[in-house]
């Protein structure tokens, strides 16, 4: 009886904390779609001339990727599943699941994930860039604190840097009107710089002849190792593009780090749904 009594009450603090640890991203993730309701206001829609001084592959992607007339989301809400490595080269992948939301006005994003590290053991994550700071919280079975950071100048830079390269999956995301300064570097590359509430970020897309970008890239980002940060080159990859509410999106990703040692990719994901527009229109 006692021991049916502890393991009662684990799970019950289990069952309370997927509860708190729900609350808490809900709570977050409104605050990105307008107010306590979710209330934001009418969407633009994108014109052709919006594509006016662009660099010739970024006006190709945004010909191939959006419409003229096609509504400019100022919000996304994005399922993903596929695999995560947390340990270096040679560790072991694990499943997960993921709920992405995004916000383009101002930029912000927070990323909740379950990832199973073991049968019954799973891991909460949240990261995310709100109110112009990176955040990262981490929690075993949504109660024992595995990692709480928020804070740091690295945080915020990595953040945004994530933000900018997710564009590929919200493509509003990276229009000049959203911020983002375009510059060519060749006929099928050119660097996308975002500045926000003190904080840059730039990254090299690379373009298909179709318009798809295929890849993203970053001389250096930061990347904490051992709770100290140091820079690396990162790069991220995307395929099998498929519309979605009218724009054109890819449904595959893998990102890694370039270390000395060798590549370590740690991400490999599908996107499984994707809704835009208000709190309502995003909600599952």
């Amino acid at each position: 009886m006692v021991i049916g009594g502890v393991v009662g009450g684990v799970v019950a603090s289990f069952a309370v904390g997927a509860m708190r640890w729900e609350k808490d991203t809900e709570r977050v993730a409104r605050r990105l779609y307008g107010g306590p309701d979710g209330a934001v206001t009418e969407p633009e829609t994108f014109s052709p001339d919006q594509e006016d001084g662009l660099p010739a592959p970024v006006a190709r992607y945004f010909r191939f990727a959006l419409t003229p007339g096609q509504r400019l989301y100022r919000t996304a809400r994005i399922e993903q599943r596929g695999q995560f490595r947390m340990g270096g080269i040679g560790s072991r992948w694990s499943p997960f699941t993921a709920v992405q939301h995004v916000s383009t006005a101002p930029p912000a994003f927070v990323w909740d994930a379950a990832i199973r590290m073991a049968p019954l053991v799973t891991v909460r994550v949240r990261d995310g860039y709100i109110d112009g700071h990176g955040v990262m919280q981490g929690k075993l079975a949504s109660v024992l604190t595995v990692v709480n950071q928020s804070g740091q100048p690295e945080l915020d830079a990595g953040a945004l840097y994530r933000y900018l390269a997710e564009g590929v999956w919200f493509p509003p995301v990276l229009l000049p009107s959203r911020g983002v300064a375009w510059e060519a570097m060749d006929d099928s590359t050119a660097r996308a710089t975002l500045t926000h509430a003190g904080t840059s970020a730039s990254l090299e897309f690379r373009f298909a002849e179709n318009g798809e970008i295929v890849g993203v890239y970053a001389p250096s980002r930061y990347r904490e190792v051992k709770g100290k940060y140091e820079l690396a080159p990162w790069e991220g990859r995307f395929a099998r593009y498929v519309r979605r509410s009218g724009m054109m999106i890819p449904s595959e990703g893998e990102v890694e780090w370039i270390l000395p040692e060798g590549r370590l990719t740690y991400f490999r994901g599908e996107i499984v749904g994707a809704a835009y527009g208000s709190w309502r229109e995003s909600a599952p």
